[in-house]
């Protein structure tokens, strides 16, 4: 059954409009948060959205930010457009959207550079496993929800309209809601070129 959950969890990115009752995002943020972490620092905090308001504004603030990266690229306003419009759809369109932000507050803090990067690193790490957590609980309880690293790219433009403390680093962005689509696999590697054992010769 476990292994069967992994190889059939799907990233959906097309959701009903079927309510999401609040015990099962509940469920599913008690999941994360048995996740593994650096010094069990639990260096996550999960943001649940599922205002309408509050998502287009998001969705909205984080397309304007986009469509400056996207002008800097040289890409022309029409093609802009249309994937502006489908951006602000996409994280408009499920019932709720998660933002999973890290904190350093309970991490080590050292001296030098060196070891404040690997201790970063070991945060990123953490918040990453609770949300894989997050995910396959999702899937277990008849749930879609799809992975966004978005607001790496306009983190403080998150902050500012969430209204999250200073010390909350946005990591990502979740989609949360009842799938509409059963998408296919995609192709995974073969184990002998992912895997050796003692040495990789």
């Amino acid at each position: 059954m476990f292994h069967e959950i992994i190889r059939n969890r799907r990233s959906i990115r097309k959701y009903s409009l079927k309510n999401v009752p609040s015990h099962l995002i509940s469920k599913i943020i008690e999941a994360a948060r048995w996740a593994p972490s650096a010094h069990n620092a639990q260096p996550w905090r999960f943001l649940v959205i599922n205002d309408e308001k509050i998502k287009r504004e998001l969705a909205e603030a984080m397309a304007m930010e986009w469509e400056k990266d996207l002008a800097q690229n040289g890409m022309l306003p029409e093609e802009r457009e249309t994937l502006i419009r489908e951006s602000t759809r996409k994280f408009t369109q499920p019932p709720v959207i998660i933002i999973a932000f890290l904190t350093m507050d309970e991490m080590h803090k050292y001296p030098d550079k060196k070891r404040r990067e690997a201790e970063y690193i070991m945060a990123v790490q953490s918040v990453a496993a609770a949300i894989q957590n997050l995910l396959l609980a999702a899937y277990f309880e008849g749930l879609g929800a799809c992975w966004y690293c978005a607001p790496l790219f306009c983190p403080e433009t998150v902050k500012k309209v969430l209204g999250v403390p200073k010390n909350f680093e946005p990591q990502a962005l979740i989609t949360v809601g009842y799938p509409s689509e059963k998408p296919e696999p995609p192709p995974r590697k073969p184990l002998e070129a992912i895997m050796r054992v003692n040495r990789w010769e």
